[in-house]
C-alpha cells in the first residue's frame, strides 16, 4: 500500500474495494495464478494452454462482469422499500390477530 498515498485513497474505500476483487479474482484468468489452479493443474495433469484456450475466456468474462456490477453497485443510487412500505409485510407476522379467522 505504499504506492498509494492513505490521505488520496482511506482505507476500506472503494478503490480498495476494487482492488481487493481483482487481487482475489484475477488469478483465476490464468491457471498459474492461483494455488488452487497449480493444485488442479497437477490432479487432473491440465495443460497450460488447455486451460489458457478452454477456461480463461470464461473467467475473463466473469472478471469484466464483476467490475462492472461493482461499480454499477456503487455508482446507481436505487432506494429499496423499507418493511412498513411493503403493504403485505407492513404489521408483524407474530400479531395474533393475523392468526385469528
Amino acid at each position: 500500500m505504499g504506492m498509494y498515498d492513505l490521505t488520496s485513497f482511506p482505507r476500506d474505500s472503494e478503490f480498495w474495494q476494487l482492488v481487493a476483487f481483482c487481487a482475489g479474482t484475477g488469478g483465476s484468468m490464468l491457471i498459474i495464478g492461483s494455488a488452487a489452479g497449480v493444485a488442479f493443474m497437477g490432479m487432473e495433469k491440465v495443460d497450460f494452454f488447455w486451460y489458457l484456450r478452454k477456461v480463461s475466456g470464461f473467467a475473463f468474462a466473469g472478471y469484466a462482469a464483476g467490475i462492472v456490477a461493482y461499480l454499477a453497485a456503487k455508482n446507481v443510487h436505487i432506494s429499496l422499500p423499507t418493511l412498513a412500505q411493503v403493504p403485505f409485510l407492513s404489521g408483524s407476522i407474530l400479531d395474533t390477530h393475523l392468526l385469528l379467522p
